[in-house]
């Protein structure tokens, strides 16, 4: 073929693409466990308000005490004004491929992973049609959120075990397979309320091109267009190992303390604003405008 051939050929296909409308993906809302259920509700309103009035299921595959879980945020949720709210109890993996609780997903706008053990989730729904299903409900623009277990299964890797009273040793980490909704990132909840910086750092250390997001209690982020934005009466924190220049941890002996130099870390409020891409920060009102019309202001 000719070079004149060659670029024209080029040019009709850069003008496919250029007319292909880009690919709208849905929104997490990671909760980092025991949101406000007696008083202003902030969180679990944003769930409401983002179903739009569709059809909200809340998936309690996490949790040993499923139909209590059900019953309590079912009531919560009619209360704030959401009409459509279903529950989808999975057991097992065979549950999870059972064409009749499938039906339960259909015409969903919003999933809700509560809390309990992040393990249950993934061993119960991974690879099964249940999770196709969430992330076609996802890559549609729906919302997926999640609250403690519900939350650390969001990333493509989670953590699982590691202890949070003492420094963090080279060898003291567990970590498993996620959901892999949210890119880049891996997520920690019950932050500052269970002592768990340690091993947060601990999985940035092994990883430093990912971002470690702690969230406390009562607090959330909504994760949308590369951006997240934090709500709730605590706080969440990134920890930035992009630039790191040294660490210990994939040389000492497993009992001995993790080193890791020149981590950045970010301690972000109510309404603050984190832009992935440049791995910044912002305060109240000081998102770029250009920015906004993302939807995240």
């Amino acid at each position: 073929m000719s070079k004149k051939h060659i670029s024209s050929a080029n040019h009709k296909l850069f003008a496919q693409n250029a007319r292909k409308k880009p690919v709208k993906r849905g929104e997490l809302l990671i909760i980092g466990g025991k949101e406000d259920k007696e008083g202003e509700c902030l969180i679990l309103k944003k769930i409401v308000e983002k179903t739009k009035g569709g059809k909200l299921v809340v998936l309690t595959a996490a949790s040993e005490f499923a139909d209590e879980l059900w019953k309590g945020y079912q009531l919560l949720f009619r209360e704030l004004g959401l009409r459509k709210v279903d529950h989808l109890e999975i057991s097992g993996p065979d549950d999870a491929r059972d064409p009749a609780l499938m039906k339960v997903l259909e015409n969903a706008s919003s999933i809700f992973f509560t809390g309990g053990d992040q393990l249950k989730i993934t061993t119960k729904i991974g690879g099964t049609p249940v999770e196709d299903s969430i992330l076609k409900i996802f890559n549609s623009g729906g919302l997926i959120a999640g609250t403690s277990a519900g939350a650390s299964v969001m990333g493509q890797t989670m953590l699982v075990g590691g202890g949070n009273s003492e420094s963090h040793k080279v060898g003291n980490w567990m970590m498993a397979p996620g959901l892999g909704l949210a890119s880049g990132m891996i997520i920690d909840q019950h932050f500052a309320q269970r002592g768990r910086i340690g091993r947060l750092l601990g999985a940035v250390a092994l990883n430093p091109g990912i971002l470690g997001i702690g969230i406390d209690e009562d607090t959330a982020v909504l994760v949308e267009n590369g951006f997240f934005q934090v709500m709730g009466s605590n706080a969440v924190y990134v920890i930035d190992g992009h630039n790191v220049t040294d660490t210990n941890i994939s040389e000492a002996s497993a009992d001995q303390t993790m080193s890791m130099h020149d981590v950045r870390l970010h301690i972000l409020a109510h309404d603050e604003i984190f832009d992935f891409k440049n791995r910044r920060p912002y305060g109240p009102g000081k998102f770029p405008e250009k920015k906004r019309a993302h939807g995240l202001d």
